[in-house]
């Protein structure tokens, strides 16, 4: 059964790979015996995120936004088994629930639109488009998509600041990357490359108590995730575990969306 699991040998190409859940996807690889490629905009953060995860790990800068700088990074590798999608712009509670001004749809800018959904559905494609042609000169491979909750269902502005919602780039864009994923997987069924879907939820990282309150009042299991909790689930997608399995879209939301 372990074997099913086992990723020795696999060389995963994830983007976003510095920030607070690409950390624990590199984790996720490198504990099922795979080699993690921690790619961000932010070089700086991923040289230290690939240096605590140690030699199994290799920062390298990428710009998901532009196609040529993908290609650039791509090439440093001779093959790539596992892509994750997992860069995004998601604006962050602060306090109270309060996100940006910015991120009402009355008045949201053209710039903070295109700004917003570029960064997740143009990485996304420019990202699959890149490693998915050079998966189909080694025989294929695994994409794995990030998408959210909030691709499935809408943002309850109810705990948002009522002048500072939950943007509709980040719904938008996530709904995007599940259609994607099913475009995808039947593009590529016939080549060896299977293409999922994973829906996470909030995360808790130190939001407000009163945000937490009411978020967690969503969730049937009472409470939001542990920052290693979706570990599993990539490893499973990344894996021989899920062989059989390609266009899905696994939620993973303690029950948020049975609701």
């Amino acid at each position: 059964m372990q074997k099913l699991f086992d990723l020795t040998g696999k060389t995963a190409f994830i983007t976003g790979g510095a920030g607070l859940l690409g950390k624990q996807h590199a984790e996720a690889i490198i504990s099922a015996g795979g080699h993690a490629v921690i790619a961000d905009c932010d070089i700086g953060a991923a040289l230290e995120v690939s240096k605590e995860l140690g030699p199994h790990a290799t920062a390298v800068y990428v710009d998901v936004n532009n196609k040529k700088n993908v290609q650039e990074a791509v090439e440093q590798f001779p093959r790539i088994d596992i892509l994750i999608n997992n860069a995004a712009k998601d604006p962050k509670v602060k306090k109270a629930g309060v996100l940006s001004s910015d991120t009402k749809f009355e008045t949201m800018t053209e710039e903070y639109w295109l700004e917003g959904v570029a960064t997740i559905l143009n990485g996304t494609f420019f990202c699959s488009q890149v490693i998915a042609n050079k998966m189909l000169q080694t025989g294929g491979g695994v994409i794995l998509n990030i998408a959210s909750d909030l691709g499935v269902i809408a943002p309850d502005q109810r705990i948002y600041n009522e002048n500072a919602p939950k943007p509709i780039t980040y719904s938008a864009a996530k709904w995007g990357v599940i259609g994607m994923t099913k475009y995808l997987a039947t593009y590529f069924a016939d080549h060896n490359i299977r293409v999922n879907a994973l829906s996470p939820a909030g995360v808790f990282a130190g939001q407000p108590a009163a945000f937490v309150e009411k978020l967690t009042n969503l969730i049937p299991m009472g409470r939001m995730a542990h920052v290693d909790e979706y570990q599993g689930a990539v490893i499973f997608l990344c894996s021989d575990a899920s062989s059989y399995m390609t266009g899905a879209n696994l939620i993973v939301d303690g029950g948020r969306t049975i609701w």
